[in-house]
């Protein structure tokens, strides 16, 4: 059997949820028969080396191609040109982890993952580009009626699929992600512990936020709310990741805040740096307005890390009876579960072991056995 990919969300080299979800998919998916061989469609004018242990499997062939994405994008949109599958070589079943316009002949079947479908329920939560991007050279609901199947991440993605877009839900089925094995308590020996705390300039103490610095985080609410807590915690608040859209705002409310000396940003996160980031952490606050998923909060979950997070979208079923949860809109709510869980011995005893013992139902080897029974079917 021969199985087509799309791998085109890796060229950019960043590691958004997407991202993970692919990488991490695929490290375990490509290896578990040797009969099938998987084409890799990557493709970008300019794209990302790639460098993974699964791109030299014997039964893995990755197919480069350097058509300039806006030329590429406007093809598929609008002329549904080219297929894909011919580009590749004949492929039995062609599986996107994203929704990018991907034509395909008639006689190829298409798997497609949705994450979510955030910039449907909240587009003001995207920049223009990214508006202007889905609207005129994406076209998400035609890819999600025309597949064949269709992963979703959550139960929250699927409901969104059926209620916004009209799916018929026999064909969606819900693959949770996983969470990788890197991600659990460690004893990191003083030396490790303080070539990280140098190389972030972490204080000694503090809350962590890990994730793209962009409004849909909330991540002004949780500035306003540190500031509460402050007033009663001797504490500093990092807020770790890359920047995304509308993040001046964001860096303004920190400036200008009472303790803004107490708040640290720390940029880009190395990949191998991020279990140490969770384990050195007092709390790990994810209060977001919308996930499909949330990797962050099982990351630090897994770590041992006392978890709040917003009670909204995937993050109830993602996180259990694993983490405490909130409302995002209420900052008062939130500076008071921060609190408690860093008083409350008791609690954060409860919520460590609740929480890794949630972690664990989620692996990217489970995920990749539901996935390939999707794509064989």
């Amino acid at each position: 059997m021969n199985i087509g990919i799309d791998i085109r969300v890796l060229a950019r080299g960043t590691r958004t949820g997407v991202e993970e979800y692919t990488i991490n998919l695929l490290s375990e998916l490509l290896s578990l028969d040797p009969k099938i061989n998987y084409q890799l469609f990557y493709n970008a004018y300019q794209k990302a080396e790639l460098n993974y242990p699964w791109l030299f499997l014997d039964n893995v062939y990755l197919k480069n191609f350097r058509i300039p994405n806006r030329l590429f994008f406007a093809g598929t949109r609008y002329f549904n040109q080219p297929k894909i599958d011919k580009l590749l070589g004949k492929v039995d079943v062609y599986f996107n982890p994203h929704f990018f316009t991907a034509p395909l002949s008639i006689n190829c079947k298409k798997v497609v993952t949705f994450h979510d479908l955030s910039f449907e329920r909240y587009p003001y939560f995207f920049s223009w580009r990214k508006r202007a991007w889905q609207k005129f050279l994406i076209d998400a609901q035609k890819e999600a009626k025309q597949a064949d199947k269709i992963i979703a991440v959550s139960q929250s993605t699927k409901d969104d699929l059926i209620s916004i877009y009209g799916i018929e839900p026999s064909k969606i089925k819900v693959i949770y992600s996983g969470v990788g094995k890197q991600f659990r308590i460690m004893n990191y020996e003083s030396g490790i512990k303080k070539k990280i705390r140098e190389k972030y300039k972490l204080p000694k103490k503090f809350i962590l936020y890990f994730g793209t610095i962009e409004p849909r985080k909330n991540l002004i609410g949780l500035i306003k709310a540190f500031e509460l807590l402050r007033k009663e915690q001797s504490i500093q608040l990092v807020i770790a990741g890359t920047k995304g859209w509308l993040y001046q705002d964001i860096l303004r409310t920190a400036r200008e805040s009472k303790y803004s000396r107490d708040i640290v940003f720390t940029g880009f996160i190395e990949e191998t740096d991020k279990p140490c980031l969770y384990n050195l952490a007092e709390i790990f606050v994810y209060p977001s307005f919308f996930e499909g998923f949330g990797f962050p909060p099982l990351e630090a979950m897994a770590c041992g890390k006392p978890t709040i997070v917003s009670c909204n979208s995937s993050l109830p079923e993602v996180v259990g009876q694993g983490a405490l949860m909130i409302d995002p809109y209420n900052i008062d709510e939130l500076a008071w579960s921060m609190e408690t869980i860093l008083t409350d011995k008791g609690l954060r005893e409860r919520l460590v072991k609740k929480g890794i013992e949630q972690a664990k139902k989620f692996s990217w080897q489970k995920c990749a056995k539901e996935t390939l029974k999707m794509l064989v079917k």
